[in-house]
């Protein structure tokens, strides 16, 4: 019997992923340029449980079975990003330490390159001799050099299919979640430029960045926009949610056991709005063989809420309190900042950190020099713990 995947898993079989056919097919065609010198760098852009991460996990493994070295790198997977430790030398580290497990799994030697990114990239001298046991042993003093750091791992990539190119036929970087790449700050224009001062002259090397941000994300702009750092030299996809079409086949197809009546139907696509991560977690909480019309379809919404938005609901309490009540003022309606500066009886200029926060974290976006909560389900979660409790959950308990 087929199963619905959970909205939380990426890494999809056979049987769990679905659709996508043509953006698959679109992204493919233009990554293969690669083997032949000419080498895009694509943008996939699009809201947060779209499948931007499944998406990009088939391609890489489509391209490995046809021998193209493919770099998964996750900015979420990060120590640093973990611990609010992140920078530019931690951004780089990772994207190397994710290029020698790569090669590893593909059968690539890349001891001489352990070695020689330590020779590279430090500032090496003889601190002193001591003699140990009647024998001299030399002790290094070493400093590490983040310029030749980030210099040697720029170039790697060209230089491994260089070094390869009778095994592989061409060299990808995925870069997933990199709207994480905002923590660097006032730094992050400065390193979207010197990516691109690399990037722009590799041949064999194609670069895929992938993040959840919508069409309005300020960091496309940085990255893609006409005075970006890429600008006319990036391809943006935007993927998009599931047709209600899609929709209906997919859950007839991979989840037969829901019984929707035609209303009962319409108020899931409503609910889900066709993002796949809504569609899959939703579809796993509702009863099976059991007739569902529209009115146990909202009921059941309501009752999963708090696994529906747990994503956004963890974050809300790492927000402080202006930041958790500009969205509250936003709930119902768009903004002004000085709208959202009157309604929490504070100057314009408070607020201001704490928009720019909310922003680069997509709690909110902006159109028309009005701020606005995108997501329905945080939205809806927000409201329901209002109504249920007479509050809302400005603090955890």
């Amino acid at each position: 019997m087929n199963e619905l995947a959970w909205g939380t898993n990426n890494d999809l079989n056979e049987n769990q992923f679905y659709n996508r056919v043509e953006d698959i097919k679109f992204i493919s065609d233009l990554l293969r340029s690669s083997q032949y010198g000419t080498s895009p760098s694509i943008l996939l852009t699009g809201i947060r449980g779209v499948g931007k991460s499944a998406l990009m996990k088939r391609i890489q493994k489509n391209f490995r079975d046809e021998n193209y070295l493919v770099v998964y790198i996750d900015l979420s997977s990060s120590n640093a990003y973990q611990t609010d430790e992140f920078t530019r030398e931690s951004l780089i580290e990772l994207i190397y330490d994710e290029i020698i497990k790569e090669c590893g799994e593909s059968g690539i030697t890349t001891v001489d390159k352990k070695i020689e990114k330590y020779i590279k990239t430090h500032d090496v001298a003889l601190k002193e001799i001591v003699n140990i046991k009647g024998y001299p042993v030399p002790f290094l003093w070493t400093k590490k050099n983040y310029k030749k750091l980030a210099n040697f791992v720029m170039e790697l990539p060209q230089y491994l299919y260089d070094e390869y190119k009778e095994d592989i036929n061409g060299v990808f970087l995925f870069f997933d979640e990199f709207q994480i790449i905002k923590e660097l700050g006032d730094e992050l224009t400065d390193f979207l430029w010197y990516m691109r001062s690399y990037i722009q002259k590799q041949n064999n090397v194609s670069y895929v960045f992938s993040g959840s941000m919508s069409v309005k994300d300020n960091l496309i702009e940085e990255i893609a926009g006409s005075n970006g750092a890429f600008g006319g030299r990036m391809l943006t996809i935007e993927i998009k949610p599931f047709s209600y079409e899609t929709t209906k086949n997919y859950l007839n197809e991979k989840a037969d056991y829901l019984k929707f009546t035609d209303d009962g139907f319409d108020q899931f696509y409503t609910c889900t709005k066709g993002i796949p991560f809504y569609i899959n977690t939703f579809g796993n909480l509702l009863p099976r063989n059991v007739v569902l019309d529209a009115s146990s379809v909202k009921e059941n919404f309501i009752k999963f809420l708090h696994v529906l938005a747990m994503h956004f609901s963890n974050s809300w309490f790492r927000l402080n309190l202006q930041e958790q009540k500009i969205l509250t003022t936003l709930l119902d309606e768009s903004l002004n900042r000085s709208g959202i500066a009157k309604k929490l009886n504070v100057t314009s200029g408070a607020i201001g950190r704490s928009l720019n926060r909310l922003l680069n974290n997509g709690f909110i976006e902006m159109e028309n020099n009005k701020y606005y909560m995108p997501n329905f389900v945080f939205k809806a979660w927000l409201k329901n713990e209002y109504q249920t409790k007479g509050v809302y959950p400005y603090k955890s308990i």
